[in-house]
């Protein structure tokens, strides 16, 4: 063949030049709104909103996260056998028997999890303000 000009074979992954996207056009063009979050985040944020409390003759403020261990742990010790039994497999799965932190390390974490924390600690800091 002499024919200067390329043939271009239409099939799978190969869509006929006039049917395909133009330039600077999205396939999805509502897509995802951009303040749109998932469930993780929701949980997340819920957790980290500090509420007051009072424990005693004090009032505190503290994170629902932490006002719901602390229900959890009173539970526990007035004689509740479920919410003892959940209070050991928090512990089991949270504190090594020596006591240090928890046995995964910042290198055993993808960059995505990584990613996750620093913004979870970010937005618990902005609300701590």
């Amino acid at each position: 063949m002499t024919d200067t000009t390329k043939t271009y074979e239409v099939g799978f992954g190969r869509p006929p030049r006039h049917t395909r996207f133009r330039a600077g056009q999205s396939g999805n063009p509502k897509g995802k709104a951009k303040g749109a979050v998932n469930l993780a985040t929701d949980v997340e944020d819920e957790l980290a909103e500090r509420i007051r409390i009072r424990e005693g003759d004090k009032n505190l403020k503290v994170s629902k996260q932490r006002a719901l261990v602390k229900a959890l742990l009173a539970l526990a010790l007035k004689g509740d056998t479920r919410a003892a039994g959940l209070v050991l497999q928090l512990v089991g799965k949270l504190i090594s028997p020596n006591g240090e932190t928890p046995p995964e390390t910042a290198a055993d974490l993808d960059s995505a999890d990584v990613a996750i924390i620093e913004r979870f600690l970010r937005r618990r800091e902005e609300n701590a303000q």
